[in-house]
């Protein structure tokens, strides 16, 4: 029989070896333990700090991750760019690129459970590099198409400030099911289920080495601060964290019905 909610895990961006070293060791224990039916993780740092390429692509998906989604990071591996037009259930980059970029930016997959799942990946525009359409606008008509299919929506919110992501929570609110914003590397404590029915974190966090600066060498970054010149980045060879997110979800209404932040250090 059916259970009447679904459990989702939400995986922050994957850092480097660490990271996926980390989601390798900690997600089994994840899935057991939360009876997770889905899980979608970021992965546009995993390769290197910066970008992805496809071994660690398949790598990723071998742990259990079911979609990946990308950021102002995906076009940081060319290599990804064949692999993100021939796995479209697999891995999207933010939906809001201009027409011809390479991939899709949403995707519709069936869970283990049987129940299909929508995933949207969109891109901030205050203080990011990219010149992209409006995110906002570009999630109304997304979300038109994906309900004809399924009530469980999923939005990575990829961004820099906070005030871009919590707009898009409360815009989004009672018309998806979770909206969970990447890219600071930073998880925050404001986890929530808004007044409509959609559940919200400003950032998942960073599953990768936690002690360090966003996942890279601290010493490199803190060089850097002091004496304002450039210097190669490396990512920090501590210990991976992971940090995310389980969100329980009606299948019928879509609507969110309960959302736990996790923090999981590799061998914890």
């Amino acid at each position: 029989m059916q259970s009447k909610s679904m459990n989702i895990l939400c995986i922050g961006d994957i850092v480097g070896r660490p990271g996926r070293e980390a989601v390798a060791y900690a997600l089994p224990k994840i899935k057991k333990e939360q009876r997770i039916d889905f899980v979608i993780a970021n992965a546009e740092n995993a390769s290197g700090g910066s970008g992805l390429i496809p071994k660690n692509a398949e790598e990723i998906l071998s742990f259990g991750v079911d979609v990946m989604t990308m950021g102002d990071h995906v076009w940081d591996k060319p290599d990804i760019f064949p692999y993100l037009q021939e796995h479209q259930q697999k891995i999207i980059r933010p939906a809001n690129f201009p027409d011809g970029a390479p991939g899709v930016g949403w995707t519709v997959v069936t869970a283990a459970n049987g129940i299909k799942v929508g995933i949207i990946n969109l891109l901030g525009r205050t203080f990011m590099r990219y010149n992209v359409s409006c995110p906002f606008r570009a999630l109304e008509g997304i979300v038109a198409q994906i309900k004809e299919h399924t009530a469980v929506i999923i939005v990575d919110m990829h961004a820099e400030t906070t005030s871009e992501k919590v707009a898009m929570g409360h815009f989004s609110d009672g018309k998806v099911s979770l909206v969970f914003g990447t890219h600071t590397h930073i998880q925050t404590a404001d986890e929530k289920i808004l007044p409509q029915g959609t559940a919200y974190i400003t950032d998942l966090g960073m599953s990768g080495p936690y002690d360090s600066v966003i996942g890279q060498d601290k010493n490199k970054i803190i060089t850097r601060f002091l004496t304002s010149m450039p210097n190669k980045f490396e990512v920090a060879q501590s210990p991976g964290t992971v940090h995310g997110v389980v969100v329980q979800v009606d299948p019928k209404t879509g609507r969110a019905e309960g959302i736990t932040r996790l923090q999981i250090p590799h061998g914890g």
